[in-house]
């Protein structure tokens, strides 16, 4: 089976062209090589897919080329012991992490906007 089809059926990326990007641009490795979307796919292969800032290792356990409900999708794969403690601590990271947007408080004043460009050119 493809792989960009197989990662659209286990609701890895929304649409089958999405899932032959990431692959093309390498962000979809097979058995921890760069690979393309007709690379053909069995159980028991090792897959490591980045989508966004989340990473995920997994070994595919099923194959399917229909997209179906979620509760399917992931019994088509097996995601590694690492894998989710690793995401698990990235999420703990995002939300302890302060957003800058709650620091702007609107339009920087003179005085702010004369520290920035002192700032970015650095005096």
């Amino acid at each position: 089976m493809r792989l960009d089809k197989w990662l659209w059926a286990a609701r890895f990326f929304k649409t089958r062209s999405l899932a032959a990007q990431a692959v093309d641009s390498g962000k979809v490795h097979w058995n921890g090589e760069r690979c393309k979307p007709a690379r053909e796919i069995r159980v028991n292969d090792n897959l490591r897919v980045r989508a966004g800032e989340t990473e995920w290792e997994i070994i595919v356990r099923g194959l399917s080329d229909r997209r179906g409900p979620a509760s399917v999708a992931q019994t088509l794969y097996e995601e590694t012991a690492a894998s989710k403690t690793r995401r698990e601590e990235q999420a703990a990271r995002r939300r302890l992490a302060r957003e800058p947007a709650h620091d702007i408080k609107g339009r920087p004043t003179k005085r702010d906007r004369r520290q920035l460009a002192s700032w970015q050119a650095g005096e």
